[in-house]
This record gives C-alpha cells, sequence and structure tokens, in this order.
C-alpha cells in the first residue's frame, strides 16, 4: 500500500525515542528557526515586519504550522493500546455471521485538514473509515478518528494519506480488514494575468480515494459493496473511487500553475526559507515529493506582493432595484440601488500567511453628475485589495472608500470569505464563513436601504445566482 509500516505505526524507533520527537529545547529552537524565515518570506514580500498587524505574524504562523503538523510527534500506538476491548464471539471462522459481532464497523464524515506537500496550503478532507473485527476485540470508535488525525497533521497526499491510515489501523487493531475512503478538496490557484477573465470563483480541485487491508484487498469483495452502500449518500461514486482519483500531477493545483510575470523572480533566500520550516517541522526536506515545495509556495505567496494592476473602468450599466422605506414604501422614484454581486477575490492572510477567498457584493446610489460603474473596474478594485496581505475587515473598507469618490459617496461594500486559518490552527471550524460590511454615505442612515440590499445577497444565493 505504499506505507512504511514501522513509522506508520508507531513512529518511533527501536530504542524507545519518538522519530519524530524531540526535546522542549529542540522544540523551542525549531520554532524560532520558523519564526525567523516567516521574516524572511514577509521581508521579501516588501513588507514592514514591524508594522502592527505583522509583529506578531512570525510567531502565530511557527505556532499554526507546529499545530498543524503534529502528527510527526504523536504515536499511533499510545493512540490503539488501551481502546481495544473484548467481545465475545468475533473470531477468524465467525466474522460475518450472526451470533457475534464480527459484521463491518463503520465511522463516517470525519472532518480533517492536512498540509499539501506539493505546495504546503492546506486541504480539507472527509474521511471514512470501516473496519471488520476479528480476534474477539474491538477498538473504541473516537479511536478510527484520532488515528486518521495523527496521519492528516502531517505533509500529505490524499492517496498516501490513506493508505497510511489503512495499514497503521491493520497493524494496531489487527481485524480482518480495513476500509479507508477520502474525498479531498484542495484550494484553486488564481492565476493574475488571467484571473480578470473568470466570470466566477472556480471551486478546489477534488479527488476521492482508498485504501483497503486484509478482507477489503480485492477491490470487487462483497464487503467493499456494504462499505460503499452505507456512505452512498456522502456523494461517493463506487464505481470510479478504486480508480484513485485524478493523476497525482493533477491534485495539486500547484503543479500546473505557471509563474506570473507579475511576481518577477523568485527569491533564492525566501527558498532557502521555506527549507528551514520544513526541517522544523521534523520533515527531510530532501524527500524527492518535496523538492519542488519551496519554490512553488514561494511562487503562491509572491502573489500577494505590492504589484500594481491596470484598472479601467468599463462602461456596462449594473442592474438596479428599487428602495423602500420601512413601510414598504417605494423612495425616490428615480433612485435605485445599483448592484454588483458574487465578484470573486483571493486573499492572503496577513495574520497567518495563510489563503482566504470568497466573494463581494457592492451596492450603490448614484449622486448627481456620477454614471454607474462597469463590472471589470469594479472587480479589478476587488483584486487589487485583495492580492496583498490582508485581514476582511482592513479590505471591506478599502473597497468602500475606493469605490465612494467615483459615485457620489453612497456605498455599501459586503465581503463574504472562507478562511482556512478558521481549519488548520486547532480551531478547526469546518464549513464556517466570515462576513463583513462597510456602510457609507446615506446607507449608513437609511436601514431601510440597507435591509433591501442585503435582502439581495440572499435571494441571489438562494437561487443559485
Amino acid at each position: 500500500m505504499g506505507c512504511f509500516d514501522e513509522v506508520c505505526y508507531n513512529g518511533e524507533l527501536e530504542n524507545g525515542v519518538s522519530l519524530f520527537g524531540c526535546s522542549e529545547v529542540e522544540d523551542e529552537a525549531n520554532t524560532v528557526a520558523i519564526e525567523d524565515a516567516v521574516k524572511i518570506l514577509l521581508l521579501g514580500l516588501g513588507e514592514d515586519i514591524n508594522r502592527e498587524g505583522l509583529r506578531k505574524t512570525p510567531h502565530r504562523v511557527a505556532k499554526a504550522l507546529r499545530e498543524g503538523t503534529r502528527g510527526y510527534r504523536q504515536k499511533v500506538k499510545d493512540i490503539v493500546e488501551g481502546a481495544l476491548f473484548p467481545e465475545a464471539g468475533i473470531d477468524n471462522n465467525k466474522i460475518g455471521h450472526a451470533g457475534g459481532a464480527g459484521g463491518l464497523v463503520i465511522v463516517r464524515d470525519i472532518d480533517l485538514y492536512s498540509y499539501c506537500e506539493s505546495c504546503l496550503l492546506p486541504f480539507q478532507v472527509k474521511c471514512h473509515v470501516g473496519y471488520v473485527p476479528s480476534g474477539q476485540r474491538v477498538v473504541g470508535l473516537s479511536k478510527l478518528s484520532r488515528v486518521a488525525e495523527v496521519f492528516a497533521k502531517r505533509l500529505q497526499e490524499p492517496q498516501r494519506l490513506a493508505d497510511e491510515v489503512c495499514s497503521a489501523l491493520q497493524q494496531g487493531i489487527q481485524p480482518a480488514g480495513v476500509a479507508v475512503v477520502l474525498q479531498c478538496t484542495h484550494i484553486h490557484f488564481p492565476d493574475i494575468e488571467t484571473i480578470f477573465l473568470e466570470s466566477s470563483l472556480k471551486g478546489g480541485a477534488k479527488i476521492h480515494v482508498s485504501s483497503g487491508s486484509g478482507v477489503f484487498e480485492n477491490k470487487n469483495a462483497d464487503v467493499w459493496a456494504d462499505f460503499f452502500y452505507l456512505i452512498k449518500s456522502r456523494g461517493i461514486d463506487m464505481e470510479n473511487i478504486h480508480a484513485q482519483g485524478l493523476p497525482d500531477q493533477c491534485w495539486c493545483p500547484s503543479l500546473s500553475t505557471k509563474v506570473s510575470s507579475k511576481t518577477g523572480s523568485i527569491n533564492p533566500a525566501m527558498v532557502t526559507a521555506v527549507f528551514s520550516i520544513l526541517k522544523s517541522l521534523g520533515e527531510d526536506s530532501v524527500r524527492k515529493e518535496l523538492a519542488g515545495t519551496p519554490n512553488r509556495f514561494v511562487k503562491w505567496l509572491l502573489n500577494f506582493q505590492s504589484i500594481d494592476m491596470d484598472v479601467k473602468l468599463n462602461g456596462s450599466v449594473c442592474g438596479g432595484i428599487k428602495p423602500l422605506n420601512a413601510a414598504g414604501e417605494v423612495v425616490n422614484n428615480d433612485k435605485q440601488i445599483y448592484t454588483e454581486l458574487n465578484l470573486p477575490f483571493w486573499s492572503q492572510c496577513e495574520h497567518h500567511i495563510l489563503p482566504f477567498h470568497g466573494v463581494v457584493h457592492i451596492g450603490y446610489f448614484l449622486s448627481e453628475g456620477f454614471s454607474p460603474i462597469g463590472k471589470s473596474l469594479l472587480q479589478s478594485i476587488v483584486h487589487f485589495y485583495g492580492f496583498k496581505l490582508q485581514v476582511q475587515e482592513r479590505l471591506t473598507k478599502q473597497i468602500a472608500e475606493t469605490i465612494s469618490p467615483l459615485l457620489g459617496g453612497n456605498v455599501i461594500v459586503v465581503v463574504e470569505a472562507s478562511h482556512t486559518c478558521m481549519i488548520s490552527r486547532g480551531i478547526e471550524k469546518f464549513g464556517s464563513s466570515t462576513a463583513t460590511i462597510a456602510v457609507l454615505g446615506c446607507f449608513s442612515t437609511d436601514i431601510a436601504s440597507r435591509i433591501l440590499f442585503l435582502q439581495s445577497i440572499a435571494n441571489a444565493t438562494s437561487s443559485g445566482g
């Protein structure tokens, strides 16, 4: 299954010393090394590492990376031992027969995240694990998810993650067989030079992979049909899952993303800094799968340095809706709220150096002597402020303040975003999103107009617009 058994199972050497563990002194030294490397990366972006918002970023990034790769310092053996319980009627000769508990056991929908070994960005995982008990023993159900998390908390790619979880459980529980199915989603990589041609936010790269041991080694075994039937509602395609998803080179979008000419050449000091981070996390920085990772991460990061974008006015007029007052009556029949909804954006959190992305909704009243703004200009403004080290609150305010003088001052901006730092630094709030709002001019006092605009967002979302 492509898994090195000793490391996958217990993560320790013969002398009992953790293969990836370290003393408190070494742990502190590794943290400091990561902080120093992050400072080099920030300087490479032309940032002032002493400005407010970035002063504590090296420490926050180091803490998040250490948390997100703690699997290197954990032992599967410690998790499984003590969680095995005797269960009469389970033996190797009666697997699956009545009178015992030898049937299939599945834990579904385990939400995990892992760091992609090709680009160092987090990717989301929904894990389904099953096993067929034998040897008159079962394992505590929570241990299945904890074992899966040990391997997710390392630099990974989907198929190896599935294989490692499967192998570890097979060795730790010694069941009749183990099955693992993963649904993985990787963040999309925007290309600055072509992003203006995109009319919508691209979804992430998705892949489904599986791994099996024992009675699950045969992909056509009936027990696989039982497993898939019980996870069918999770969007799993039984016909294609055993094909192990997309080819390796297609899984991480960074492997097919070219360097934008706007990012300039790769800074060798930044690449060296990423190598230092890999080493400090406990990884083998010369492992062949990691050979191009520092370059790819720096290429991604360079998207968010200070760059100039051409902002050109497009004369197209946005659609409008009539404003109502609190009584539901039309206000100022000669005026309308012009709206542009669902403008995609990408940005990088300056607190954790992790991406966040989503959509921007803009509404405005035209003042006398002003003309509507075309969508392409609004999108250009959104991208201009998005492709920087940012916080969402500032991004929302900057967009509103930039648009306001072009329209006469009456502007409302709502930004909705998903933050990878919400799932990759111990919080692990899967599926959560954030919304921020900025109001200028009459929108700051006209509650009815604000509500009308916010309702238009809700209507567009519910209709899939």
